[in-house]
């Protein structure tokens, strides 16, 4: 968590630049070289486990993290949230690390949010999973 506290404040630039902090994150995804107008949450959380050497998705799709580690029934501080985005079924979504919640919302620690890598909320009622890296067995 460390890692992806020393990211915060790190935000998209106005129309016409790009932040290459937030490319930089890219290159960890399936869309190397895309500007800081593509959405970067699961760039974020690909590049923080890269620093730490945990392999992650590799995908820029914020709902692949449902595929990743193991699923966890509760959250635990650090784990991957993964959230609806829009349309429950469809394919968008949001991921972040979790840090704490409340009766109605889980607090986060992600990239992209408010195009910046910060603290937000979100409803309980929209997360799709808890994930955490799966535990090796050498």
């Amino acid at each position: 968590m460390s890692v992806a506290f020393s990211e915060v404040g790190v935000s998209t630039y106005p129309a016409g630049q790009s932040n290459p902090r937030v490319m930089e994150y890219h290159n960890h995804t399936n869309i190397a070289g895309y500007d800081d107008k593509a959405s970067w949450c699961s760039s974020f959380v690909n590049w923080v486990l890269a620093q730490v050497e945990i392999p992650g998705t590799n995908s820029a799709l914020a709902r692949s993290w449902l595929n990743w580690g193991e699923p966890l029934e509760a959250p635990i501080p650090g784990c991957i949230v993964v959230t609806t985005r829009d349309d429950p079924t469809g394919w968008k979504g949001h991921v972040g690390f979790f840090l704490r919640h409340d009766e109605q919302n889980i607090y986060l620690l992600g990239g992209n949010q408010l195009d910046e890598v910060r603290e937000h909320f979100y409803a309980r009622s929209s997360v799709l999973g808890y994930r955490w890296p799966k535990q090796s067995t050498d």
